[in-house]
């Protein structure tokens, strides 16, 4: 989980504007961070299947905005992928 400061410093890398905390941007990088914030916890517990559950939920959410972004805007998709270092 993340705290409010962390998700603003997060989507302070992405936003469109002052004001930006619920476009697609911003949700594909608090779901990263969770992302990755939950990976390093399965290493060290790898029989959490509640987390896993919750990991591979994440990960097809961000997925769905990523396919959103690139059929919508295809700049902006490529933008977010470089900011976040996401590969395909």
């Amino acid at each position: 989980m993340l705290t409010p400061k962390e998700k603003l410093k997060v989507i302070e890398k992405v936003q469109i504007h002052d004001k930006d905390t619920g476009s697609a941007e911003a949700q594909i990088a608090l779901f990263s961070e969770e992302i990755e914030q939950l990976a390093k916890h399965l290493k060290k517990h790898g029989k959490d299947n509640s987390s896993r559950l919750g990991l591979l939920k994440m990960v097809s959410k961000r997925k769905r905005l990523l396919d959103y972004l690139k059929r919508e805007a295809p700049k902006r998709h490529v933008s977010v992928m470089k900011k976040l270092g996401l590969n395909k």
